[in-house]
């Protein structure tokens, strides 16, 4: 809610006087939707710090903020400076102030800005000066300092560990409840027979910390559709969906909604021709902001798809009996898998991520809120953010609602825990 300029008492580059009519509107939005209070405004002189008028106008708004909606929620205070750099606090009941770790915008372009960076003086890691020369020594010192959750650690998601590891980025968090096999040694980078029977996050995360690159990995290895799994996950600054399931796409871009993280998702799919060739080889690269189009809304798939994949996890059987009464809308069997094409895919993806942190290309960001390739045509194509998905908007930033996502199983699990 802007406060208009002529409602502004005083309004100079040092210091800004307004009146509190427009506050109980704010306070009362919060208390029926359960949201903080973020008070924001800019110091024109680029003066990095808050003053001691910003520590007597933030006690009496967040102050008010407190007491009026009792209960304890978080409120904070926000500065914009003239470089677009912002830094913010969050004030406690007591009054006290505790600086903002990290205040990240997931626009068209990825935006990281962290409380006490100390950047200038970090010097670049010798594994990373060729990179530092293409995308610049803060991008890689930006990377150094990022969480990535990879959700999928199979075909599509080893590679993107493999690069995520060798960029150098500070955390990984990977997720995959499935065991190394030998029938997907074709395609899963770093794993060979010895590594049968072991889970593949904890496979990767070895080859990770073998690196010597400094990134810290953290192996869960349960699926997502778990509540202290996704819980963990709201803790990444990115995402990268690596899931041929539509089910656990779809919680993921809930997830990325509710927490305000960027999701990156790959899918690939390549058809048998039936005569032990490959008819069909495609894939799709998206990239999904918190409050835009989703993976629904783009039609990459259904609702009822979703609803299908639940139901034949949940009960087998009776997916089993409507599916064959032609009730519901089946969902597709495992399709071949080409380790080739894995790794074009989550190459372009990482490139897509790495393009958001230091734009390359000559065309905005904006342009390409999707990737589309079909190798068997020799087709590609590129395109924008469509319309904001009207399932997810509701939802944006709403963090540990209850249900968890959403979704009453989530919390049904969550209460089972606990």
């Amino acid at each position: 809610m802007p406060i208009p300029y002529d409602e502004c008492l005083v309004r100079t580059p040092n210091r800004v006087s307004w009146p509190t009519d427009r506050l109980p509107a704010l306070l009362r939005r919060a208390e029926d939707e359960g949201l903080g209070l973020v008070k924001i405004h800019s110091h024109p002189s680029g003066w990095d710090a808050f003053s001691a008028y910003d520590d007597a106008s933030d006690r009496d708004v967040l102050g008010a903020a407190y007491s009026w909606l009792d209960d304890n929620a978080p409120h904070a205070s926000v500065i914009m400076l003239p470089d677009g750099r912002m830094i913010g606090r969050v004030m406690r009941p007591d009054g006290a102030f505790i600086p903002i770790d990290l205040i990240a915008v997931a626009g068209d372009d990825l935006l990281f800005y962290h409380a006490r960076s100390g950047e200038e003086e970090q010097a670049v890691p010798d594994h990373a000066l060729r990179h530092a020369q293409a995308f610049g020594a803060g991008t890689i010192r930006r990377l150094a300092r990022l969480s990535v959750g990879v959700i999928g650690c199979s075909g599509t998601g080893s590679p993107v560990v493999e690069m995520l590891g060798r960029l150098g980025v500070g955390e990984l968090v990977l997720v995959d409840p499935q065991r190394v096999e030998r029938l997907n040694l074709n395609r899963i980078l770093n794993t060979g027979q010895e590594d049968t029977g072991h889970y593949k996050v904890e496979v990767l995360a070895d080859a990770v910390t073998r690196m010597g690159t400094g990134t810290r990995v953290v192996a869960i290895s349960d699926t997502l559709t778990q509540p202290d799994v996704i819980k963990r996950v709201a803790l990444c600054d990115i995402v990268f969906g690596c899931m041929d399931s539509i089910e656990g796409r779809d919680v993921l871009n809930r997830l990325a909604a509710h927490y305000l993280i960027p999701y990156f998702d790959i899918g690939v799919g390549l058809v048998a021709d039936g005569r032990g060739g490959v008819g069909e080889v495609n894939g799709a690269v998206h990239y999904l902001q918190p409050d835009g189009s989703s993976l629904l809304s783009r039609g990459v798939y259904s609702a009822e798809q979703v609803a299908a994949e639940a139901m034949r996890r949940l009960d087998p059987e009776a997916y089993k009996h409507l599916r064959q009464e032609k009730y519901i809308q089946g969902v597709e069997e495992d399709t071949p898998a080409v380790v080739s094409v894995n790794v074009q895919l989550a190459a372009l993806t990482i490139n897509e991520f790495l393009a958001r942190l230091h734009p390359y290309r000559l065309d905005p960001n904006a342009c390409f809120a999707w990737h589309q390739v079909s190798l068997s045509a020799g087709l590609y194509q590129h395109g924008s953010e469509g319309n904001p998905c009207v399932a997810l908007a509701q939802v944006v930033g709403r963090g540990d609602a209850h249900p968890l996502l959403g979704l009453p199983y989530l919390s049904q699990k969550a209460e089972v825990l606990a």
